[in-house]
C-alpha cells in the first residue's frame, strides 16, 4: 500500500472502514437496485475518504476545508440513503443504528477537523 500523509488521518481511516461496510451491506440489496440505491450509497460512501484525501493534497487550508465540507455533504447524502434503505426493509434497524453511529462519529470528526483548519 502506498504511504500518503492522509492515510494517517483517523477520520480518513474511519471513512475507508465505512466504505467497506456499505459495500457489504449493499451486496444484499435487491438486484433491481444495482443502478439505484446500491450505486448511490456506494458512491456517497466512497466520496467521503476520497474528498479527505484530495483536500489534503491541496495547497491551502481553505481549499482543504472545502473538501472537508464536500465530505460532510456526502456523509449527509449517505445518511439519507441509509434511512431510505431501512424504510424499504433492505436493512435491519440494528444495521441502521450501527451505521448511523459510525456516520455520526465521522461527522463530528469532520466538523472538528474543519474548525481546526481555521477556514470557517
Amino acid at each position: 500500500m502506498m504511504n500518503m500523509p492522509f492515510q494517517k488521518l483517523l477520520v480518513w481511516q474511519k471513512g475507508i472502514s465505512l466504505v467497506d461496510e456499505i459495500y457489504e451491506i449493499t451486496k444484499k440489496f435487491p438486484k433491481d437496485e444495482i443502478w439505484g440505491l446500491t450505486s448511490q450509497m456506494r458512491r456517497a460512501a466512497v466520496s467521503i475518504p476520497s474528498n479527505i484525501a484530495e483536500g489534503s493534497q491541496r495547497t491551502s487550508q481553505k481549499e482543504f476545508g472545502n473538501f472537508i465540507l464536500i465530505a460532510k455533504g456526502s456523509l449527509a447524502e449517505l445518511c439519507t440513503q441509509l434511512l431510505i434503505a431501512k424504510n424499504r426493509a433492505y436493512i435491519s434497524s440494528e444495521t441502521f443504528d450501527h451505521i448511523s453511529e459510525k456516520i455520526m462519529e465521522i461527522d463530528k470528526m469532520l466538523r472538528s477537523f474543519f474548525l481546526k483548519l481555521g477556514t470557517k
